[in-house]
């Protein structure tokens, strides 16, 4: 841990920091010696963070980034921000242009008001403001307001992220545990290049430490790229599942969509949330999810901050040996 940020007491402000990536990024920080403020919408619910730091390293405060006052408070007194909050379907208040458009430029605002000049903020590959997807549109916005408002902050996007909380792998073993069939929406073409949380979490520690170009946006990625067939091979092996493979059109898959999202809204939360699956996420599957090649060209990627990204083969298999059909023990030798 480097003694001399804390000696001299720096702070990060880390929004979203409860959630599945940015408690790897919370740990990544404290690892490197920054005091780090949580700013929650629930800080209550993030008392689990502390024990990743030292004795007082690591703190919560509320905050909600539709609220203003409430992130020009959290980020007062700090001097870097990480903005990770974003949501992969909307609920309630939480929507795709609040959350990620109008809360980007909030929390950019704020460092920006408060003499920060220093941070960085998590999006996604696919951001695009021209695209089908709200979640893609809204992400754009975001970036571009992030940049207008900080010229020097970096932009990390990555690819889909896995890790033992992921929303990708523990989904889609979830359904093959409850159904006889995966879906292969458009046929399973799609392509995907997963990406460790703990790269991304280093990988904006990083970025934070000044590694990362100023202004600039990096695309991240593993080092392996698999189709949606074969990612959906790969957990049905590891999990020792044999279930049909089913070629789904998305002009199908989109009545499908609209039947899920309908039975969520009249189910009054009780729909399971591994089966839910929207008409936006259907629009992102329509386009692969890997590393351009000009962020490739402009070393813009995990090579350009000098890390190896982990593939997801190896650690994958880990935390999905719970979804096996006769135990995760199963195969072992008894002791």
């Amino acid at each position: 841990m480097t003694e001399d940020l804390i000696k001299t007491g720096r702070i990060v402000t880390v929004f979203g920091g409860s959630g599945f990536v940015g408690r790897h990024v919370v740990r990544a920080l404290a690892n490197a010696g920054w005091r780090v403020r949580v700013a929650s919408r629930r800080p209550d619910l993030a008392f689990h963070l502390q024990p990743l730091g030292r004795v007082g390293q690591v703190n919560a405060v509320q905050a909600n980034v539709r609220a203003p006052a409430s992130v020009a408070a959290a980020v007062r007194g700090a001097d870097a921000v990480v903005n990770l909050v974003g949501v992969l379907t909307e609920s309630g208040r939480q929507r795709f242009d609040a959350v990620h458009a109008f809360g980007a430029r909030t929390v950019a605002r704020a460092a920006r008001d408060a003499g920060i000049d220093r941070i960085v903020h998590i999006s996604a590959i696919g951001a695009d403001s021209g695209s089908n997807s709200a979640y893609s549109r809204s992400k754009a916005e975001g970036e571009a307001s992030v940049l207008d408002t900080i010229a020097g902050a970096v932009i990390l996007r990555s690819s889909i992220i896995f890790g033992p909380e992921d929303q990708f792998f523990n989904r889609f073993a979830t359904i093959a545990r409850l159904s006889p069939a995966l879906p292969l929406f458009g046929g399973g073409s799609t392509k995907f290049q997963p990406v460790f949380v703990g790269d991304v979490a280093k990988a904006a520690e990083l970025a934070l430490g000044g590694a990362a170009k100023p202004g600039a946006i990096y695309e991240l990625g593993g080092p392996e790229i698999r189709s949606f067939r074969e990612l959906m091979e790969f957990i049905l092996k590891v999990t020792g599942r044999k279930r049909l493979l089913v070629p789904t059109p998305f002009a199908l898959a989109h009545w499908m969509a609209l039947g899920t999202e309908l039975a969520d809204m009249f189910s009054l939360g009780l729909f399971p949330p591994a089966l839910l699956f929207t008409r936006d996420q259907l629009a992102l599957l329509k386009h692969d999810n890997v590393v351009g090649a000009t962020a490739i060209s402009q070393r813009l990627t995990f090579e350009g901050l000098g890390i190896s990204p982990r593939a997801f083969e190896a650690v994958v298999p880990g935390y999905l040996t719970r979804f096996r059909a006769a135990g995760q023990f199963v195969g072992q030798d008894a002791i």
